[in-house]
Parts: structure tokens; sequence; C-alpha cells
């Protein structure tokens, strides 16, 4: 099967390799503003305008850029060239993907007729996943991502060099039109969103070329995540004011971080309580031992005390050494699942002395076994002599004993 090379990143962007961020940014918008499904309607603008985001995505990371550059794959020679983790492809349920971003940014803040103009940011959500491991210990994570930010060009006023904001002549800086018509029943009046200003009340009269007079443009950038120690899985982290930047510098939303906590091979999270198993053979079982785990800190070694005469799958709880419990100093407790295993690694002399104890318990359970056995027979005496008794009292009429305590008359 022929499979059709990817195209150079450089030649998607029309880019020479030496390109500086900004020329970067720059022939990325001016390429998504033609082939945006919205205003594109050539039946390969789609797979075109996909193909532009995945060069902006890489090119405009500077670690996936010099692995890029080098290896030829954004991911290094290995196949994760980054130290961080990159969300920018999962941000379905709540967040905002390319699609979002672009509608938003070609909407340019502008509500619908008749409603009000939003220029405050929206938030933005994405998901991000740690170990256990990390979660137990907490640990800063950086996260990349796309997002309308302010426009770097113009500062996020919209407006080019000499250009400044003047009330819109349309709605006299309203934001609102009136509209009149005439139906049968007579004259009605309509508000709707001022077409020229969308809502703002103000126009640029040289709106800057990079974001159109919004004052935001698409961005990809990084953000560090303070991931606290105790964290479960659903929790939220919130990074204030870096969601989607506000239209001309109103403020922005927030990035909402929803933590997932990976399952891990050695232990199992209940709460803040861990489960892990503990391997012992049959004869430290019988005796009792210490076993030595890693814990789930870094560097921790926790200390498994399992009794004489454990049983397969009983527990051992070793206290305060599970998960921290989030924002305390307290923490969850360890619980080893202890597994008894028989040895096959004796030598014959060990087996020879495994055989010389079991035959000496057989021979301590010999007397008790003749007690057992002459109790058995006592029992079996009695109950015959029982039921003789009864049968012997059956055939003849009983009769009371006379009271020796009563007066005689």
């Amino acid at each position: 099967m022929h499979v059709e090379p990817k195209k150079d990143y450089y030649e998607v962007l029309e880019v020479p390799r030496d390109a500086d961020a900004k020329t970067i940014k720059r022939a990325f918008l001016k390429k998504a503003r033609t082939l945006h499904p919205d205003v594109n309607k050539a039946p390969d603008a789609e797979e075109r305008f996909k193909e532009v985001n995945e060069a902006y995505a890489v090119l405009s990371d500077d670690q996936k850029r010099a692995n890029y550059d080098r290896y030829g794959d954004p991911s290094g020679p290995g196949g994760f060239g980054s130290d961080y983790v990159d969300v920018s492809d999962i941000f379905g349920g709540g967040g905002f993907g390319f699609g979002d971003i672009f509608d938003s940014f070609f909407g340019g803040g502008a509500g619908r007729a008749g409603a009000q103009a939003r220029t405050r940011g929206r938030d933005m959500g994405i998901r991000l996943t740690v170990t256990l491991e990390e979660a137990a210990s907490g640990c800063k994570k950086t996260v990349a991502y796309t997002r309308l930010a302010p426009c770097e060009d113009c500062g996020g006023t919209g407006a080019a060099e000499g250009g400044r904001a003047r009330t819109c002549e349309r709605c006299h800086g309203t934001g609102r039109v009136v509209e009149v018509q005439r139906t049968i029943f007579g004259q009605m009046q309509t508000q709707a969103t001022c077409p020229v200003c969308h809502g703002q009340g103000q126009v640029i009269d040289h709106p800057c070329e990079t974001c159109e007079g919004q004052g935001r443009a698409p961005s990809r950038e990084k953000v560090e995540v303070q991931v606290p120690a105790g964290v479960h899985s659903g929790q939220t982290i919130t990074v204030s004011g870096k969601g989607e930047a506000g239209v001309r510098g109103d403020a922005s939303g927030d990035l909402v971080v929803s933590v997932e906590v990976a399952e891990s091979d050695r232990f199992e999270r209940r709460g803040d309580d861990l489960f892990c198993t503990v391997r012992v053979d049959a004869l430290q079982a019988i005796v009792g031992t210490s076993v030595t785990i890693d814990g789930i800190m870094e560097g921790e070694h926790v200390t498994v005390e399992v009794p004489a005469g454990c049983q397969f799958g009983q527990q051992v709880v070793v206290e305060r050494k599970g998960m921290p419990r989030m924002g305390m100093i307290a923490r969850g407790n360890l619980v080893a699942v202890v597994q008894v295993e028989t040895p096959t690694d004796l030598t014959k002399k060990q087996l020879l002395d495994v055989a010389a104890l079991v035959a000496e318990r057989s021979l301590d359970a010999e007397p008790d076994a003749k007690a057992g056995a002459e109790k058995d027979a006592e029992a079996e005496g009695f109950s015959a002599a029982a039921e003789n008794a009864a049968e012997h009292f059956a055939k003849e009429r009983w009769h009371a004993p006379r009271n020796p305590f009563r007066s005689r008359k």
C-alpha cells in the first residue's frame, strides 16, 4: 500500500526555515482565514485547514520544532521529545478545539441578533493525566494548548499603529440599533445588535491586520499547573486569566484543568487508602516475617509485619503509609494483602526436615484420636442404656413418689 508522505510544515505555512515565531504566527493566521470551512467552500478546504493547524502546532512550539528540524519528527527520536503534557487534542466536553477558537475569532465576539454582545473571554477546560506517584507527592506540570490570546502586534487594543477607537456612527455608541417593520398590525419596532460595531459601541478606524481589530488572536501557549498532593480523579485546578482572552482588552476567562489520576501497577487506590499484595512462602507465613516494600512516596520504604500463622488473603494494615489527604499532613493507610505461596526451591535436607515435622505432628495426633474413639464408645454406651431405660418405663405405669413431708390424717 502506497502511503503519501506528509508535507513539509514550513512549506505548508509558506515560511522559511529560519522564520521567527511572529512570522510563523502571521502566516498561520493568514492561511487559516482563507481555508476556514466557514469561509472557503472548496472540497479540500477542511483537509488543508487541518494541515495548517498541524503545522502551526509543531512550529509554534520550540521543543517540537527543534525535534522536527533535527529528526524530522516533532516527538523526537524516541517518540517522546517533550517534557510537558500536550493536551490540545482533548478539548472535548466543555473545552475548545481549533474549530471553536476560530469560530470565536471569525465571529469577533458579536452576539446574535437581539442578544447582548459578549466581550469577556470564555472559560476553557482541559484534562491532565498524572501518575499515582505524582498525585501522591504533588507535582508541577506544563500543559500546551491553543487559545485566543491577547494580540501581540497591537497589545490587545485591536488598533494598528496610528489607529484608535471611535464611537460607532450607526448606533451612536449604544451597541444596538432599532429596526422598524411594517406589518398588517401596524409598525413594529425591534432591537438588534449593531452590525457595524457588533454591539461594542466603538469601531477601530485602522484595525490591526493580525487580529482584525479584535485585540486577540489564536496562539499556542504553555501554562504551568501546580497539582496538589493527594488529588483525586475528577478534581479541578483553576488557572486564573489563562482561558479565552476578551475582546480589545476585556477580561480573560479562566483555564479549568480537570485532573485524571492514572491507574498504578503496584497499588490500588480506595479513597486515601492504598492496597497492594505481599508475597511470602508458606514457611514464612507459619512463623511470621517482615517484608519491606517500596512506598508510594519517592524513596519511601515500608515494612509490613506478617504475623505468625498468616492465612492466604489476610490483610495487614500499615497506618499512615497511604495517600496524603489533600491539604492535610495526615495520610491514609497502606493495606497489604498477603499472598501465601508454596516454596519450590527447598533442598533435600530441608525437605527431610519438613517431612520429619509432618511425621511428628501425625504421631502427636494419634493419642488424641484414641481418646476421641473412647469418648465416642462411651457416648454410644450411654445412648444405648438410655434407650433401654426408656423402653422399660414405657411398659409400666409410672406413679409419682409419695411426699414424706405431707402430714397424715
